[in-house]
């Protein structure tokens, strides 16, 4: 394997494909916005995930194009992290992961190539897209990452599963040897069916979703006993227990960002559509929603003497600026329409950026993103 493509370098694409870059093997990667593939390729490329721009500094095997057939015809594996977003029901919208596919179909003879898949998908679409491109002889892999933004070239090292749907061919021993290449630690592999490999990545995220849940509603509980402050104690001897774990069990915010709660929503639909009648998915997604407003009823409950707010950081996790269905941002709205001045920290300028001009305007003078000049209440969880 002397070239690997990668069919849409977003910010988990480009970390993906320059770890590959860093192992010796030549990459090209193909992006729809023309001013990014220009940045990718003059190494101007302006993100916030830690080790990026150090990577690809000195990445000597590592091109960009707009061009998907070109990636196809130059590349023997190729992977695609296109954006997949939530239809209303929870499931996902794959029809841009449909158009590499027809990009397959107009590339010539692409007979021994193989699709490695690793973008969220509802379980079935990927056995789908394979019985599709079986005639042109093309083997289908699953293969999504399980990391989290801000630290996405370290998970990737450091992963505690690979999963792999698809076929036992060549190819996916190349998978595996690329993993070997790049991660710093033993690889522990997960094989399977493509849609119980897509079923997997989707049940995880709920199952962390479920937990986080459980410990912001034990939480919420000690708060209304009067024992906020053994909170952390408390969580602290439930996930000492083995068979509980301490990893994603503690009080805070409700869990946010890109793929925690559409994971959650796209398992529950996946469920109900077979006729499980509890989806736990959907019971998580309505304790994260109550959750939200506990926090906003207890920030103003404790501020006693009704001062302006003051909320650090607006992105739904340190060390990013995502802001997709951020929690500390949702608490902003939340006070802001209970009539509450907010201040915002200046710390995460590019998180800032984003907020639209139509949402200052809404909310005017009772939020500002400059230092407080008088005395604030500071929301700390």
């Amino acid at each position: 394997m002397n070239k690997i493509g990668l069919i849409g370098a977003g910010r988990l694409g480009v970390c993906f494909a320059l770890l590959c870059e860093k192992t010796g093997i030549s990459v090209l990667v193909s992006d729809v916005r023309d001013d990014y593939v220009e940045s990718l390729n003059n190494r101007s490329i302006i993100t916030n995930e830690p080790e990026v721009k150090r990577l690809i500094a000195t990445a000597n095997n590592f091109k960009a194009t707009t061009d998907n057939i070109r990636v196809i015809q130059e590349c023997e594996i190729i992977y695609t992290l296109v954006s997949t977003p939530s239809l209303d029901d929870g499931s996902y919208d794959v029809s841009r992961v449909w158009e590499v596919v027809e990009d397959f179909k107009n590339a010539g003879d692409v007979s021994g190539k193989s699709f490695v898949i690793g973008c969220t998908t509802n379980p079935g679409d990927c056995q789908k897209i394979q019985d599709e491109l079986k005639e042109l002889g093309v083997d289908v892999f699953y293969n999504p990452e399980f990391i989290a933004q801000g630290s996405i070239i370290k998970d990737l090292r450091y992963a505690d599963m690979v999963l792999i749907g698809g076929p036992n061919t060549f190819h996916r021993t190349q998978i595996c040897q690329l993993y070997y290449q790049f991660m710093q630690k033993e690889p522990k592999f997960s094989f399977m069916s493509l849609t119980a490999a897509e079923v997997v990545k989707l049940a995880t995220n709920c199952f962390l979703t479920t937990k986080i849940s459980y410990a912001n509603m034990v939480g919420e509980t000690l708060i209304l006993a009067g024992l906020e402050d053994e909170i952390k104690d408390v969580l602290g001897a439930i996930g000492a227990d083995s068979r509980v774990g301490s990893k994603y069990l503690n009080y805070g915010y409700g869990f946010g960002g890109p793929c925690l709660p559409r994971d959650n929503r796209a398992f529950a639909a996946y469920a109900k559509a077979l006729g499980v009648e509890h989806g736990l998915g959907f019971t998580t997604d309505e304790i994260n929603q109550d959750h939200a407003k506990f926090i906003c009823q207890q920030a103003i409950k404790k501020n006693v003497n009704n001062l302006p707010f003051f909320i650090e950081d607006i992105a739904y996790k340190p060390g990013t600026d995502i802001l997709t269905e951020s929690q500390q941002l949702r608490l902003a709205k939340d006070l802001l329409d209970a009539g509450k001045k907010v201040y915002i920290g200046k710390s995460n300028p590019s998180a800032i950026s984003q907020i639209s001009s139509e949402f200052t305007k809404k909310y005017k003078k009772k939020i500002s993103f400059e230092q407080p000049k008088e005395e604030v209440f500071v929301v700390e969880l």
